[in-house]
């Protein structure tokens, strides 16, 4: 869950200079100050929480409700002794965000049953021991999604994957959108501006914030010990969006498709930390699955007898 438009009226509107493009990340402290230089209660908080993403990746399929996949999220969290962050989250209503189709960021979940050939980002973000994790992954519904969908979704992530492998001390977080923005851009797709990403630890959202886009202003470079999230939205069609009347889901301007992965990270003396990495239940992504049924699929080569 990321910071944006809606907290302009609580913490007042920040500057391109700031970082995130029209939105209202603030710089109330830094990652570091944030408490994330406490590397292990940091770490088991994120652990914990890409199971928690695992849950309700296996409760996504055609038929079931964005509803009941708050309701696994909520029971989930609370079971293993955290708290769903986005809940009341300056009156946010529920316990995950789930961004249908064209839905870029913040869709409240309801009874709308997902159809075959949708896709759904699923933001999970908790509160354990008094330290947030927060990550987020696009998935496909069903088995009826166009290709068109599928390249916008690997594309986000790979996008994120990219940024990941360029992190190290030194980097300036602003370089991230040129990263992501050239990569995107290249396979015709575009970057949403709204949004970006940010510090996190003992505070939910704080500095740095970490646009998405080339040519931004963020300010700060990476240092060991700082904790924060990447995760772009990349939309199919503008990189414009609109809001609905619920001061929460935004959508893109055109109608067409967005996608968004995120992951939070730790900064090391060489590189990053992926807190927030799939675990071992993780259902597959969609070219994962489909790279595993091509492997069963695929004619064994008998082994010659060499005797």
């Amino acid at each position: 869950m990321e910071p944006g438009r809606w907290s302009d009226a609580r913490k007042g509107e920040a500057t391109e200079a700031e970082g995130c493009r029209g939105s209202g990340c603030w710089p109330a402290t830094t990652a570091t100050d944030a408490g994330c230089h406490t590397t292990a209660a940091v770490r088991t908080t994120a652990i914990a929480h890409a199971a928690t993403r695992a849950a309700a990746h296996r409760a996504v399929r055609p038929g079931v409700t964005t509803d009941e996949i708050d309701r696994v999220v909520h029971e989930y969290t609370v079971e293993h002794n955290a708290y769903p962050a986005p809940l009341h989250y300056f009156d946010f209503p529920k316990s995950v965000c789930t961004s249908v189709n064209e839905v870029v960021c913040h869709g409240i979940p309801d009874m709308r049953e997902l159809q075959d050939g949708d896709i759904v980002n699923v933001d999970v973000s908790a509160i354990l021991d008094g330290y947030h994790s927060d990550l987020n992954e696009t998935f496909v519904v069903g088995k009826n999604v166009s290709a068109e969908k599928k390249a916008l979704i690997k594309a986000t992530h790979d996008s994120l994957m990219k940024c990941i492998e360029a992190c190290k001390p030194g980097v300036f977080y602003r370089d991230m959108g040129s990263i992501i923005t050239k990569f995107v851009n290249a396979q015709g797709f575009q970057v949403d501006k709204t949004y970006c990403g940010h510090g996190i630890g003992q505070w939910f959202h704080c500095a740095p914030n970490i646009p998405h886009y080339a040519g931004n202003k963020a300010k700060f470079v990476m240092k060991k010990g700082h904790c924060f999230t990447i995760e772009p939205m990349i939309n199919m069609g503008s990189w414009k969006d609109t809001h609905w009347p619920d001061g929460w889901t935004a959508v893109t301007k055109d109608g067409l498709p967005s996608a968004q992965f995120e992951h939070t990270l730790l900064m090391h003396e060489t590189g990053v930390e992926i807190l927030t990495a799939r675990v071992p239940t993780s259902p597959p992504l969609w070219w994962e699955e489909e790279e595993g049924a091509a492997a069963a699929s695929a004619p064994t080569v008998p082994i010659p007898d060499l005797d």
